[in-house]
This record gives C-alpha cells, sequence and structure tokens, in this order.
C-alpha cells in the first residue's frame, strides 16, 4: 500500500505519516527508488495501534517504547486499551450528566450541591493517575492502599479541592527557594517535606514515613515524576525533593 492509499484508508496525513518515519515510529516496510513509501499489513496494524494510543493521550515516544517492548503483545494491548478506552467515556459520560444537571439547575428544574459540580472531575483525576501510575502504585503498596485513596478523592470537597491545589503551588515555591540553599537538610528543606505530607494526606488514607521514602524513592527513578517537578521548579528539584523526605523519615 502506498502513502496516499494509506492516509485515505486510516485519515492519517502524508506528513504525520513522513513524520512518524522521521522518529521511528512507523517506518514503512519498503522504500523505492523514486521515494515512494510501500506499507505492509503489519505497518497498517502498527498505525492503528498507534492511534489507539493517540486517542488516549500517550506521548509519541511512550508509543514507542511500549509497541518496541520484546514483551509487547497485541492482543493484551487491545484489551488494556478497551479497559482505558472505557473509562474514558465513562468519564466522558460523567462530564455530560454534569453539565447536563447544571444546565437543569439554572433553570431551575433542580438543585445541585458544589460535590457534584465537581465530581466528573475527581473521576478524571483517578482515572489519569490510574493510567500514568496505577501499575507501579499497586506493584509497591497493594491494591487495598489503592482503593482506599481512591475512595478518600472521591469524598474530597470542594473546598479540600481547591486546598490541595493551593498546597501544591506552595510547594513548588518552598521546593524553589530550598532547592537554590543546595541543603536538603535544612529547616526549609524540611518544611519542603511536611507540606508534601500535608498534600499526600489529601490522597492516602494512612501516612507513614516509609510510604512517603518509598514514594519519593521512586520519583527518581520514574521519569514522569523527575519531569513533574523538574519542569515546574528547576532542574535537580525531583531528586532534591527526593533527599529532603528521606532527611525528614529520619526525624
Amino acid at each position: 500500500m502506498l502513502i496516499n492509499e494509506l492516509v485515505k484508508l486510516s485519515g492519517v496525513s502524508a506528513r504525520t505519516l513522513r513524520y512518524y518515519d522521521e522518529i521511528g515510529l512507523l517506518k514503512p516496510s519498503m522504500v523505492e527508488q523514486n521515494g515512494y513509501r510501500q506499507y505492509n499489513q503489519c505497518d497498517i496494524d502498527r498505525l492503528q495501534q498507534i492511534l489507539f494510543y493517540r486517542e488516549l493521550d500517550f506521548k509519541l515516544e511512550q508509543i514507542k517504547a511500549l509497541l518496541e517492548d520484546k514483551n509487547f503483545n497485541v492482543k493484551e494491548a487491545l484489551i488494556n486499551q478497551q479497559t482505558l478506552l472505557e473509562q474514558k467515556r465513562n468519564y466522558l459520560d460523567g462530564l455530560l450528566e454534569a453539565i447536563e444537571k447544571t444546565i437543569q439547575t439554572m433553570e431551575g428544574e433542580r438543585t445541585m450541591t458544589n460535590e457534584q459540580k465537581f465530581e466528573a472531575f475527581k473521576n478524571k483525576l483517578i482515572e489519569d493517575n490510574e493510567q500514568a501510575y496505577g501499575q507501579e502504585i499497586r506493584e509497591k503498596y497493594g491494591e487495598e492502599m489503592v482503593k482506599d485513596s481512591n475512595n478518600k478523592l472521591r469524598q474530597m470537597t470542594e473546598a479540600q479541592y481547591e486546598a490541595v491545589q493551593q498546597l501544591e503551588q506552595q510547594l513548588f515555591a518552598r521546593l524553589k527557594e530550598a532547592l537554590a540553599s543546595g541543603d536538603a537538610a535544612t529547616d526549609i528543606a524540611m518544611e519542603v517535606a511536611e507540606l508534601h505530607k500535608r498534600w499526600l494526606s489529601f490522597y492516602w488514607a494512612k501516612y507513614t514515613k516509609e510510604a512517603h521514602a518509598g514514594l519519593a524513592q521512586m520519583y527518581i527513578y520514574d521519569e514522569r515524576f523527575t519531569n513533574y517537578y523538574d519542569s515546574r521548579v528547576g532542574q535537580g528539584a525531583t531528586q532534591f525533593l527526593y533527599d529532603a523526605i528521606v532527611a525528614y523519615s529520619k526525624l
């Protein structure tokens, strides 16, 4: 199948297909002497997988790593994608329901609590966490802790939701100050660890210093966490946060 035929079949632009080829995400099985790209059935199936993952908001580098994993299994991937898409559908259904209820409330047909207004967003946060970190968290802390944490998040009030957002911004600001000092054992570094503990307490049903230190260790081994803190605070912020939490856990 030539590239223009694949464009017509998939709806993906030729420019995008050429970019996928350039980054090694989807290389054609053959390139003719005249430069025409030829795609076989395996290439078409791989493109389908790419599009499924794109619908789930995976980054291209994540998709490439998944597809090139020697343990990658197409059937298992499809089952996992089905689960994730169903979660996304449930979120959209919940969001549509929330919009409908809000309209009815504005028209005086019903009343709607603040908790109901934010329910769909809390469910989306849970689903995002499940997609990004669910497997690692379960392996480290077990199913019961994940279940308890999700239940706690569902019960979070609007005021608590706003408080946790403000607390995280405070954490970023203090972490930036502490990072500039370069010492993870100072009073300000301990304040950072305390703020992180308070932030966690909005999500965790039970806090222990051991679990806190274990989570911090996962931060420095997982680039998703590293990018999260380093991009918001500065290079080395995640490592500094880990060092501060370890010091804090020994107090």
